[in-house]
């Protein structure tokens, strides 16, 4: 059991652990939301241990939260985790699904988007105690670690409000690759720095 933003996050099902630069850039972006006087449609997509919306949704009354994980473990792991922090039934819909393959049609306010990026050229840097506790799937995405921002990128668009807006995280190496991706697909943007100065989040919309 951790602590995330105040929430409490299980992790019996052995999905990926949340990481303290996770818990920064989405305690700002919340902070963001809070002031949108409305009923919020969010994604939290790559959802894992469904900790960034969960955290939405303790701190933000009138949002509604769609959940999304490719992989069974995390499905179960966000049942888990919804029920220990006592979200309401009709705050909240949970999806397995491959990206946005299962939610057709369905737009959104806000998307929060938390990838596997880790270069499996890197993986020598990758911390023993990672490797151990996390499994690869939630790590890895391909020889420069950009498969799942990719596919994301070519799809998120559809998937948003007129006035909706995405955040990203990523390795900070990657950032000049999804520059050129985000201006090749017409998107405003701002790179974000996390609390340790590294370029690690961004927050886009449709221009």
């Amino acid at each position: 059991m951790i602590k995330f933003l105040n929430c409490k996050i299980n992790l019996s099902e052995k999905v990926f652990q949340p990481r303290i630069e996770t818990e920064f850039w989405a305690e700002k972006a919340i902070k963001e939301l809070r002031s949108k006087n409305k009923e919020l449609r969010i994604l939290d997509i790559f959802a894992g241990t469904g900790c960034i919306g969960i955290a939405v949704l303790k701190n933000i009354e009138k949002a509604r939260v769609d959940f999304v994980d490719i992989s069974k473990e995390a499905i179960e792991q966000i049942k888990i985790n919804i029920k220990l922090n006592k979200i309401e039934k009709n705050k909240y819909k949970i999806y397995k699904s491959n990206l946005f393959e299962n939610l057709k049609g369905k737009e959104y306010d806000f998307i929060f988007a938390n990838p596997p990026y880790v270069a499996l050229n890197r993986i020598k840097e990758v911390q023993k105690e990672v490797l151990e506790k996390d499994p690869e799937k939630s790590l890895f995405a391909g020889k420069d670690g950009m498969f799942c921002i990719e596919r994301f990128l070519k799809k998120v668009k559809s998937h948003l409000k007129p006035e909706g807006f995405f955040y990203l995280e990523f390795d900070p190496k990657q950032k000049e690759k999804i520059k050129k991706i985000l201006e090749e697909r017409g998107f405003k943007f701002s790179f974000r720095k996390d609390q340790f100065r590294k370029f690690r989040w961004l927050r886009a919309k449709s221009s």
